[in-house]
């Protein structure tokens, strides 16, 4: 069977005139990817001998596949043998790893639109299905029982023959299969799932990973963040368009048209919708052809919101839209700091000489068949207010009403149209407004733009607990996916726990019934991944158990796969160290940090009889004991009954150890010293943990290799001797707080760990009852100066949420300068605490997404939806220590919990049945109070609710940091619950903090 993308009927010839659009459109954007992967592939070091030959045109017949391996042309498309293809959000443009070609450089093979047969390998069973690729709907489709379906746009991650090779391992299937293997990991139902195929030859294999690689791109291309309008618009046309043609007779008839607009939940009645499509049906056929259909959607689509904001600002300016307008917009509303010249060359984008323009006067004036038509009525109310802009918020007169008649409007925008000046029409304005140009987002996206010279620990670094476990923390699979996953998304902090296993050292939950992995598969996949999304160093934050054979083990497969990039250094004559190196200096590296409790000051590690301690530096392991201990240590209220009772522990844990020793060397006195250090001082009992049973710990410790040591160099885990000007900690030596720890020595001197955190590095973890992978929200610890704030990445939760939204600056590079009352000696500057008011505007929303079920198909009989936002505002506990904090009824109050941090909310109404274009225009008030200006530590979550649904995920969510969340008017893109950008969805608000 021919391969080409050629069709002789209708559906063809509508096919190849959509594509024809789309490689119009996609064009600009085709260039500046083209230019990314070409760079990231100079960038890149390629270790891929075995996949998919380069060389092949998208239109090649199997036996043109053979001729073109060896016989490249210039018109064949050329596919990087990558690594796995990652999800566009977590990497900067300038990293990208794939080759991010679009729609434009060719269609669909005819064979993977029709289907191919591949085998499906899941455990036990290898089954054949018929596997489509439809381009129109964006999805992978196959029937089984039931018919499957991936939409695209749900796919994390790619990856084709040895790339995978991990699977066909854990399969146990032969070699001969890896150059026609393919991954799919994606997200279902909320949760991650893989599908692994076999293709029956290596010809439709390349197929596969050219073409899957191609749509796959351009729909991440355009989730990150808003920009494309136009191919976004196109793909839409081009999805709902073939979805809505039953008949495939490309003729929409007015029972088709309402049907999808009820599937678009349009909140419109059966009298409008036939206005509507009369007013498209320019040629009086009863059906709408494609241009028609694009017509239509036109209408549907109208933006009254942005339509009167236009006019309102209009108004002050005799009706024009010209440069001075725009810069008062810019400057006074969307708080711009851009430059004048900057500020002239981005209207110049996106304006157009009025004398030129089509489109300068309004769309709603009256017009013919031919002309604009006007929107649905139900969209003009309520209106926005056309009176002149002040300097104040625009929001105060949001609700005001419209006291210039349309009329007038258009005579003024009419008699604009004699000036020579440029001016913005009202289709600019709009691009200009769903533009990556009004991103909410401050920051720009994929650009690193923190100083990254200054010492590790002024920076906050994207950290992860138990990195291997995906699951639960007590029966859950340890796999090499959860370090893939977390280092694909700029963590910089990835944990590992070392056990004896039966030849090798494996990494798994100790006490716990999860599964094992090889140190092996984990450092290879931590130096596959590592630097992909991120050039800056990785911390390996190990919890070592088992014995000096196996560590010494452990530390040879770390030489050998880090090789360089590995760092260490002999354990004596090692120069004082003054300061911590940058992220910068580290670049491209790989840290160890494990915990040693013999290195100090002035003390070199012993030659013999050294041992580690393993209680747990970064896990508290969750058995029975441990739980149960917790649950004791939550409901003692009573400080001296608690410090009473540690204290006696800690003396028959002196004599337990002390008799051990002498029955185990009958040395005591050569080890006194070593014993001396295994049980330091502890001068603040809020640092202190409650010890193990005296036998448990004993039988637990076990000697350090040296060859461990060498490994430790600027991450020394030491335990914590508290936090005061007595105890003296190196800059190297750093140590690990749980969850509940970290809450009690943050009550009783928040201020000292400040301090310490300026200069040295800490990691705070979660307590052990979080059994379930569940987070508590990183922010209170930021607010401490904690720089690595490791939490369960398996886990969407809010805690995952505050988390993704901080990382997402400085262009995803997994570090973040803490603001500067962290990083500084300033106590005025710490001692600043001011009180504000967020005010959110929640005008509209545009295509809602419809709920799905558990396959991903959408529920249609659930067709009412009635949505509400929800504006939340997450305030860490500050230091109150340095302020006098004045009682306030409006500010949000401190959680009880000791790991939230403070929580304020405020809802809309609900909009009745109108998932598609809901208005709420209602002005919402945020009080907040906040300390040295630490704006980027507070965040603020949206999310859109459909009413009666309150105790279920919302529907759509938006997550910022307060200090990156621009004012003025902005679109923000909605996400779903794990994160993923909706393709269409977005939310119209105006942002002012006062």
């Amino acid at each position: 069977m021919a391969l080409h993308a050629t069709s002789d009927d209708g559906n063809g010839r509508l096919r190849d005139s959509m594509m024809s659009f789309l490689k119009a459109k996609t064009a600009p954007m085709v260039k500046s990817i083209r230019s990314r992967s070409q760079d990231a592939r100079r960038n890149r070091k390629d270790d891929h001998s075995d996949s998919c030959p380069p060389p092949i045109s998208m239109t090649t017949t199997p036996s043109a596949v053979a001729s073109s391996e060896e016989q490249p042309t210039a018109t064949t498309l050329v596919v990087p043998k990558l690594l796995g293809t990652t999800i566009s959000d977590i990497a900067p443009p300038t990293r990208r790893i794939t080759e991010k070609s679009s729609m434009a450089d060719g269609t669909v093979p005819l064979l993977l639109r029709e289907g191919v047969k591949m085998t499906k390998i899941s455990p036990g069973k290898q089954r054949s299905y018929m596997f489509k690729l439809d381009p129109d709907q964006g999805q992978i489709i196959w029937q089984s029982k039931k018919l499957r379906i991936i939409p695209i746009e749900n796919i994390k991650e790619l990856r084709f023959s040895s790339d995978a090779r991990y699977y066909r391992q854990q399969f146990q299937l032969a070699q001969d299969y890896e150059d026609r293997w393919i991954t799919i990991i994606y997200i279902l139902n909320g949760a991650y799932k893989t599908l692994h195929l076999i293709s029956s030859t290596k010809d439709v294999f390349c197929m596969w990973h050219i073409t899957l690689r191609k749509l796959y791109a351009i729909r991440q291309e355009l989730m990150t963040g808003l920009g494309n309008e136009e191919i976004r618009h196109a793909i839409w046309e081009k999805q709902y368009w073939t979805a809505s043609d039953e008949s495939s007779d490309q003729k929409l008839r007015f029972d088709e048209v309402e049907k999808l607009c009820r599937r678009l939940n349009v909140n419109t009645s059966t009298e409008e919708l036939k206005r509507l499509f009369k007013q498209a049906d320019t040629k009086c056929q009863s059906f709408l052809n494609f241009s028609d259909f694009q017509r239509f959607v036109k209408l549907l689509k109208a933006r009254p919101d942005i339509t009167l904001l236009y006019r309102k600002l209009c108004y002050s300016n005799d009706g024009q839209f010209d440069f001075s307008v725009f810069e008062h917009f810019l400057r006074d509303t969307q708080k711009s700091t851009l430059s004048r010249p900057e500020l002239l060359e981005l209207f110049t984008h996106y304006a157009q000489k009025s004398d030129g323009s089509p489109d300068v006067s309004p769309p709603h004036s009256p017009s013919s068949l031919e002309g604009p038509a006007s929107p649905p009525a139900r969209l003009l109310s309520p209106p926005l207010s056309t009176s002149p802009p002040s300097d104040t918020v625009l929001s105060q007169s949001l609700t005001a009403p419209i006291d210039v008649s349309l009329d007038y409007i258009s005579h003024k925008l009419s008699a604009s149209s004699q000036s020579p000046r440029p001016v913005m029409s009202l289709d600019g304005f709009t691009s200009f407004l769903l533009s990556s140009d009004n991103s909410a987002f401050i920051e720009r996206q994929g650009k690193v733009c923190h100083d990254m010279t200054r010492p590790l620990s002024e920076y906050l670094i994207s950290s992860s607990h138990n990195t291997y476990l995906i699951g639960h923390q007590l029966v859950g699979s340890s796999t090499i996916e959860g370090y893939i996953r977390a280092l694909l998304h700029s963590c910089r902090s990835v944990e590992i726990d070392v056990y004896d296993g039966d030849s090798e050292p494996m990494i798994f939950h100790g006490k716990t019934f999860t599964s094992k992995v090889p140190v092996r598969e984990v450092c290879e996949a931590i130096a596959k991944y590592a630097f992909v999304t991120s050039p800056y160093p990785v911390i390996i934050s190990a919890e070592i158990h088992c014995s000096v054979l196996q560590q010494e083990m452990m530390v040879e497969v770390m030489r050998d796969v880090f090789q360089d990039a590995l760092i260490s250094a002999p354990v004596e004559g090692r120069p004082t160290l003054e300061i911590l190196p940058s992220p910068e200096h580290l670049r491209g590296k790989v840290l160890l940090k494990a915990k040693n409790l013999y290195v100090s000051e002035n003390e070199s590690i012993r030659t013999k009889e050294v041992t580690i301690d393993t209680e747990s530096s970064s896990t508290e392991t969750s058995t029975d004991s441990d739980v149960v201990q917790d649950i004791r240590d939550e409901r003692i209220t009573l400080r001296v009954l608690e410090r009473d009772a540690i204290n006696e522990v800690k003396d028959e844990l002196k004599k337990a150890r002390s008799l051990f020793d002498r029955v185990r060397s009958g040395h005591s006195r050569n080890l006194s010293g070593v014993a001396a250090l295994a049980v330091p001082t502890v001068t603040s009992m809020a640092t202190s943990e409650p010890p193990a049973r005296p036998e448990l710990r004993d039988v637990s410790k076990v000697k350090m290799s040296l060859a461990v040591a060498s490994l430790l160099v600027y991450t020394v885990g030491v335990k914590c001797r508290g936090i005061n000007k007595k105890e003296h900690y190196a800059p190297e030596h750093m140590f690990s707080l749980s969850e509940k720890t970290a809450n009690k020595v943050m009550k009783q001197g928040m201020v000292d760990l400040i301090k310490h955190n300026r200069t040295h590095l800490v990691r705070i973890y979660p307590k052990g009852l979080r059994v379930n992978s569940s987070n508590y929200l990183p922010h209170r610890y930021w607010a401490a100066g904690a720089q690595l704030v490791a939490i369960n990445w398996q886990t969407f939760d809010l805690g995952y949420m505050i988390n993704h939204a901080m990382f997402q600056r400085n262009g995803r590079a997994g570090y973040v300068l803490k603001p500067l009352a962290l990083r500084i000696h300033d106590k005025e500057l710490l001692s600043r605490h001011t009180q504000h008011s967020l005010d959110i505007v929640v005008i509209s929303a545009q295509q809602l997404p419809r709920p799905k079920d558990s396959l991903g198909h959408e529920i249609m009989d659930k067709s009412t939806v009635d949505p509400y936002v929800e504006v939340s505002i997450h305030v860490p506990d500050w230091p109150h220590a340095l302020y006098h904090s004045s009682s306030s009824s409006t500010t949000p109050s401190p959680s009880s919990t000791g790991s939230t941090g403070r929580l304020l909310s405020r809802r809309t109404n609900s909009v009745k049945n109108n998932g598609f274009n809901p208005v709420w225009q209602e002005v919402l008030s945020l009080p907040f109070d906040c300390v040295g200006d630490m704006f980027d530590l507070i965040f603020v979550r949206f999310a859109v609710r459909r009413d009666g649904d309150n105790d279920e995920e919302p529907i759509a969510v938006y997550c910022v940091s307060l200090g990156s969340l621009a004012m003025g008017y902005r679109h923000l893109p909605l996400h779903d619950t794990q994160l993923s950008q909706y393709l269409f969805s977005t939310l119209f608000v105006m942002c002012a903090i006062n």
